[in-house]
């Protein structure tokens, strides 16, 4: 869990900034449409702050069963998790 805590604290972040809303109703239980008040307009623009800040493309039907934040935030985590031995083999850096 701590080395997804930077993660959590990135995402609740723009989260607060993008969405203008206060940090502390961002909670790993809360309902994450709610809290931030997302309409279908949104939704594309959370995904366009998902792909900036975390460089990997995020597919509409993601989106289907996040419900909370920890929903979202263990999206994001298992996402950055899974393309970084990718980008480590894409640079080289890892022999497959």
């Amino acid at each position: 869990m701590k080395q997804e805590q930077p993660i959590i604290d990135k995402i609740n972040g723009f989260l607060s900034d993008e969405f203008e809303v206060d940090a502390s109703l961002i909670q790993p239980e809360a309902n994450l449409r709610q809290v931030l008040e997302l309409d279908s307009l949104d939704y594309i623009d959370l995904v366009v702050v998902v792909e900036n800040n975390f460089s990997f493309k995020v597919k509409p039907e993601d989106f289907i069963n996040i419900i909370s934040f920890r929903d979202f935030y263990n999206y994001i985590i298992s996402r950055v998790q899974s393309k970084e031995p990718t980008d480590a083999f894409m640079a080289g850096q890892v022999k497959g």
